[in-house]
């Protein structure tokens, strides 16, 4: 039964697509079964993984509004192991075509009960807002997985995020719970990114993954390609670390096996 991992920050341009996208590659290089869903409706996690939006014969609001099933919306991509539930253009309107529909906010995580037994995660791209996308996906996920720049006002969408994590508690998904923080656009050469690294381990101690994940020029490159980091540049420093963090979220939920920090 595969573990559904929202990927959340309501503060725009912290890695978020960056990671659903190297996180859902290295775990399948791991042999993990893996689905990533782009509710963003800018695409990015789509197009990062190689999908072609304009002639994707159906999306991720397809399968919501009910008129494909989620099976046949898949995009089986080159990488064992890895599928895609893709975004189309048409998800730009999803707030008012899903605005009449009987719950609304659980439509995601009903459209995943008939698939959730054949992946071992499931990664949800988030868009960077609240609106009844984000929320279908904290809905239909089990915890948030947050990404979060080592920059100036990091924790400005940080704290947007944690009161609707509780919001979502207290409504409709009351088991959703916190996977985790994982610290992205890391210069070990600033003083900046070590004093927000450490602010954030001093606020949330173990929620912390230990993985940092850097600045890394091919991080950026290799969407442009349709390509995760580990295919496009493997020795990268930016594909070491999403491997590290692979390894890292497999340990924390008890998979850790010498084949897997060989791996690294």
């Amino acid at each position: 039964m595969a573990h559904i991992l929202a990927l959340s920050n309501q503060k725009g341009g912290v890695g978020k697509t960056t990671t659903a996208i190297n996180l859902a590659a290295s775990l399948a290089s791991l042999e993990q079964r893996v689905l990533v869903i782009d509710v963003d409706p800018q695409g990015n996690a789509s197009s990062g993984l190689g999908v072609d939006q304009e002639t994707a014969p159906a999306g991720v609001l397809d399968v919501m509004v009910g008129q494909v099933p989620l099976e046949q919306a898949i995009w089986r991509s080159e990488e064992h192991g890895l599928d895609v539930l893709p975004c189309t253009p048409d998800l730009v309107g999803a707030d008012l075509a899903l605005l009449d529909l009987e719950r609304r906010e659980h439509r995601l995580r009903l459209a995943l009960a008939d698939v959730r037994a054949d992946y071992d995660w499931i990664l949800i791209d988030c868009p960077p807002s609240l609106g009844l996308l984000t929320l279908n996906a904290l809905v239909a996920a089990d915890r948030v997985l947050i990404p979060l720049q080592a920059e100036y006002y990091a924790m400005e969408g940080l704290s947007q995020l944690l009161r609707t994590i509780t919001a979502v508690r207290r409504g409709p998904n009351p088991s959703l719970r916190r996977e985790g923080i994982v610290i992205t656009m890391y210069d070990h050469r600033t003083n900046l990114s070590r004093d927000v690294a450490s602010q954030v381990r001093e606020l949330f101690g173990d929620e912390v993954f230990s993985t940092l994940i850097p600045r890394n020029v091919r991080l950026g490159e290799a969407p442009s390609h349709g390509l995760a980091v580990r295919n496009y540049a493997p020795s990268s420093r930016g594909a070491k670390a999403y491997m590290q963090l692979a390894t890292e979220l497999l340990e924390r939920h008890g998979q850790a096996t010498v084949r897997l920090r060989e791996a690294l």
